[in-house]
């Protein structure tokens, strides 16, 4: 999971950096205020487990609940499987100068590394900062996922299969910030310091989730954010290719191709939610896409700038690397994957956010076409 466009936000015409020197740049940043109005927090405090639903339905959460747990042998035979084991993942070493050869041969491969980063524009820099401080603070996403009500692991250590895939899955993405974080740092190319700095703020201030701890919505939301995610670091390799730099091509590949395999996981937990309980989860799917698939990285700041987001929205737009039509991509193809058009027998409540749904797509490319 890492750092995605909001597509909706207004798209800034100016990036700002600092001045000087390749070595020392330093990509922007941005700090949003961590408070809730007084309607956001009624509305949480509205939203507590165990009375009432997000949709306002009573008595239907340990219903839920209840669902969920018998789902657990399916979650073990099909989900837990798209789980690569330790031994046969890639771990960031083995994209990197090897640490354990002499010096003069390490040496050297960290010139031919500095060497292809190069040539990487500015631009290209600041998504691949933004990227890597997301994937960094990841112990504040797996909190987040951890209190969804299937999961609810308070130990930390839960043998449920729910809990295992979640500490799985967080592992295998924490090699994501590792090995960009590691690349970064050879590439003599931002300021490392300030980066820091900024991860440090941002595991901080934590995250914000539209989904409390409703699992319907948790799942749809990574559905489409782990997906995104695929679709960006996709594009990031092909502009590094372009750019001359093949190692950094083959590092966002890698990274891409676990995201969409984690795609594959979390658009079969949705599809079987559709399949045991279609009204509820067609509700979940209108809820969270009116309140936007928004980035799990929004709070980021280093301590100086107030704009990161807009900053950073502008360059992937401009770069292609993620973009609203990629957003409405991205939702049609969990339209289809997901056959939303298709679902019958619901409640009138069901079909309205079906229709909902369905007839978000073009909205979306309208808005594009607008701006």
């Amino acid at each position: 999971m890492a750092l995605i466009l909001n597509p909706l936000t207004k798209i800034s015409h100016s990036i700002v950096a600092y001045p000087g020197s390749q070595k020392s740049f330093m990509p922007v940043n941005y700090p949003i205020r961590c408070r809730l109005s007084t309607g956001d927090t009624r509305e949480h405090l509205k939203h507590t487990r165990g009375s009432i639903d997000v949709h306002g339905n009573e008595n239907k959460v340990a219903q839920r609940a209840e669902m969920f747990k018998s789902m657990e042998s399916w979650i073990e035979s099909t989900v837990l499987p798209l789980l690569k084991p330790i031994e046969k993942s890639w771990q960031s070493h083995d994209f990197l100068p090897d640490s354990s050869l002499e010096d003069g041969e390490f040496f050297e491969r960290v010139k031919e590394l500095r060497e292809m980063a190069r040539e990487l524009p500015d631009e290209y820099l600041v998504i691949l900062v933004g990227a890597m401080i997301t994937e960094e603070a990841l112990p504040s996403y797996q909190m987040g996922i951890n209190n969804l009500d299937a999961i609810n692991d308070v130990t930390c250590c839960s043998p449920n299969p729910w809990a295992r895939w979640l500490r799985g899955w967080s592992a295998e993405e924490n090699r994501h910030g590792d090995l960009l974080n590691k690349y970064l740092y050879l590439s003599r190319r931002v300021n490392m310091k300030q980066i820091e700095k900024t991860i440090q703020y941002l595991i901080g201030r934590g995250v914000i989730f539209n989904f409390n701890d409703d699992t319907h919505l948790g799942v749809i939301y990574t559905s489409f954010q782990e997906r995104a995610t695929s679709i960006s670091h996709g594009n990031a390799a092909r502009l590094a290719m372009h750019y001359g730099d093949k190692n950094l091509a083959q590092i966002c590949g890698i990274i891409a191709a676990d995201e969409k395999r984690h795609e594959t996981a979390y658009t079969k937990i949705v599809e079987k939610l559709f399949e045991v309980d279609p009204d509820y989860t067609i509700l979940a799917f209108a809820d969270m896409m009116k309140k936007k698939i928004s980035m799990p990285g929004r709070l980021m700041y280093d301590g100086y700038n107030d704009n990161l987001f807009a900053n950073y929205s502008a360059v992937a737009q401009r770069l292609g690397i993620y973009t609203t039509n990629d957003y409405a991509d991205v939702l049609d193809f969990l339209i289809k994957r997901w056959n939303v058009e298709k679902l019958n027998e619901l409640s009138s409540n069901a079909q309205e956010a079906q229709d909902h749904v369905c007839n978000l797509t073009p909205k979306i490319r309208r808005l594009e076409e607008r701006a």
